[in-house]
């Protein structure tokens, strides 16, 4: 059998440390990420109230993606997830342009998480030096993901904890300001949602902009099917993630927009520069609140910096295991892809290095390049869907432990849907450039992939003969 097409992949040599308890949780808050309290406060801005129906609509197409590949990864647990799936449904050429892509895109995540949450130690403590804390933070969690997978688990289940229990309050603090059951606060009512130019106060322009912040502040979602493969459970924890993906959505995107955009006023300059967390509890008077987010913050981008690095690793690991990528990404020690996970590191922290080095050209120019590569990736997760859900159909049904809803019809919706993303983003100028240059770096890997794949092929014919 090829090692395209096996069913588990890839091999046995890493481990199972992570319990259901770390899947389990590394599902429920890795929908909290630092685009929740980082970015959101720009599609405020843009979308006013709107941007509640912006995060609405958005977050079905994400129920759907997920819906999609947990259908999959339950089939076919892999380290490589969607890669893996691409590789085996559309060809290598798939699962090489989906890996590589996305491993570029968590390694430059890396550095930019690393540089938000160093800002913020700054601010605690003036006149230390930025880099230094992202190279501390970078050591932290390089260490961690080196050591053994465990590390990794623990530090996403006491993150989540926190972010879960943060917003968890924050919602409820919200609620009862709404209601005017909170000490101190009179009820607003609808006066924010339609005073201040409407619900719509930019028209359906500011709508747009809106939505596609909100789009890409979903991104994160992908990371419990990555390490699914390593836990004890691996089919249980896929299916227990996405079928609760609805309503952690719900509650946690769509439901804290709902609650800022009735307390706050969308046009206050606070919700872009304080961000719309702290400035909804600065204006309901509660002592304290900016600092104990500004904690909360913290804690998310360290979080996705972990994961990060953790899902970057995983997936130059799975492609180096399907012959994808340079053989030493590939070695395995108690557990662990090592030189993957460091090799992970170092290009984050080259990320940031050419923050402070190049920051008029070279850095916009990597930030241009992976601005849309998570649609790239769900546009590969809709399409193998499609092709491998037939398969399974037809030739392993008892794998199909989690079913796409209305197949095909929704995966087809989503598509479109994608589709239409994409068409939104050339209409922008902010995100044409975005558009084009990530759709310049996709058609490369495209090509190099599309030639590795016809060489193996000659290779093995020659082999044959």
């Amino acid at each position: 059998m090829s090692r395209t097409t096996q069913d588990v992949e890839p091999s046995p040599s890493l481990t199972h440390g992570l319990k259901q308890r770390h899947l389990s949780m590394i599902a429920l808050g890795g929908v909290i990420g630092a685009g929740l309290f980082v970015g959101s406060g720009a599609g405020i801005a843009a979308a006013g109230p709107s941007i509640v129906v912006a995060y609405a609509v958005s977050g079905l197409l994400v129920m759907l993606v997920m819906r999609m590949l947990g259908e999959m990864s339950a089939a076919y647990p892999s380290s490589g997830s969607f890669s893996a799936h691409a590789e085996r449904a559309v060809g290598p050429w798939a699962g090489f342009t989906a890996g590589w892509s996305f491993w570029v895109l968590l390694c430059t995540a890396v550095g930019l998480e690393g540089i938000a949450a160093a800002k913020i130690m700054t601010g605690w403590l003036p006149g230390t030096p930025e880099w230094a804390w992202v190279a501390l933070f970078m050591v932290v969690f390089c260490a961690a993901n080196l050591a053994a997978v465990k590390n990794f688990g623990e530090f996403e289940f006491w993150f989540a904890a926190l972010k879960v229990g943060a917003i968890a309050l924050f919602l409820v603090l919200g609620v009862l300001a709404i209601t005017g059951l909170l000490p101190g606060t009179d009820s607003p009512g609808l006066t924010h949602l339609t005073g201040e130019g409407g619900f719509l106060p930019n028209g359906g322009e500011g709508l747009v902009v809106g939505l596609l912040a909100s789009v890409f502040a979903y991104g994160g979602l992908e990371t419990v099917t990555i390490a699914a493969a390593e836990s004890q459970d691996p089919v249980r924890g896929v299916a227990s993630a996405v079928r609760t993906a609805m309503w952690r959505i719900a509650l946690f995107y769509i439901g804290s927009m709902a609650v800022i955009v009735t307390l706050v006023p969308w046009d206050s300059k606070t919700v872009v520069d304080k961000g719309p967390y702290v400035a909804t509890l600065d204006h309901l008077g509660i002592p304290g609140a900016g600092p104990l987010m500004n904690v909360v913050v913290l804690v998310a981008l360290l979080s996705a910096m972990n994961a990060n690095v953790y899902g970057a690793s995983r997936i130059a690991y799975s492609l180096v295991e399907r012959g994808q990528g340079p053989r030493a990404l590939g070695r395995v020690s108690g557990g662990v892809p090592r030189v993957a996970v460091l090799a992970s590191s170092v290009f984050g922290f080259g990320c940031v290095l050419l923050s402070y080095w190049r920051p008029e050209d070279v850095f916009p120019w990597l930030l241009n390049m992976i601005g849309a590569v998570i649609l790239v990736v769900w546009i590969f997760i809709a399409v193998s869907q499609l092709r491998l859900r037939r398969r399974l159909e037809r030739e392993s049904p008892e794998r199909l432990a989690v079913r796409m809803w209305a197949f095909p019809v929704l995966t087809w919706v989503a598509l479109a849907g994608m589709v239409a993303v994409f068409v939104l983003m050339a209409r922008e100028p902010d995100t044409r450039v975005q558009l084009y240059s990530t759709g310049g770096m996709t058609l490369f890997l495209a090509a190099v992939g599309y030639a590795r794949q016809r060489t193996r092929a000659g290779n093995t014919e020659s082999a044959g003969s």
